[in-house]
């Protein structure tokens, strides 16, 4: 059985190798001190939040997101999904989705109006799901770094 929670004091180094799987499944590299920075924004829970799941126990998937205001929705919030990742083992297993549905579920307490995320167009494993769980609105992101 899947169960969702709040990350706690001893799920860091199970989530820290979550996370540096997922950087390095979207090719990137962040310096340590990112991973203890975020780390310590969830553990606040103010600006950030975080939620993991666990099956027989073990962390086997996270969630990062956040909340912001909306032009198009004046007096309520919108959720962004911000990082989604399982391990590899317990994928197609519902661990995605029951992620998906706790951040969907917390948002939706707070009164936002949506949550929504991105993905990379290659990320077919993850679009499978995201297909069934929600509508791609066929929006194109661009960015520019400034750091």
């Amino acid at each position: 059985m899947i169960s969702i929670g709040k990350l706690v004091a001893s799920d860091r180094v199970a989530w820290e190798g979550l996370f540096r799987a997922y950087i390095d499944f979207y090719e990137r590299s962040e310096p340590d001190e990112m991973y203890a920075r975020a780390w310590e924004e969830f553990q606040s829970g103010t600006r950030l939040h975080a939620l993991g799941a666990r099956v027989d126990g073990r962390l086997v998937g996270i969630t990062h997101f956040l909340t912001h205001g909306s032009t198009s929705a004046p007096d309520a919030d919108v959720c962004y999904l911000q990082d989604l990742f399982t391990a590899p083992d317990v994928r197609g297993g519902g661990v995605g989705r029951a992620l998906i549905e706790a951040v969907a579920g917390w948002a939706r307490e707070r009164g936002c109006v949506r949550v929504y995320w991105n993905t990379h167009e290659s990320n077919s494993t993850a679009r499978r799901l995201y297909d069934k769980v929600a509508e791609n609105r066929g929006f194109i992101r661009y960015q520019i770094e400034l750091a």
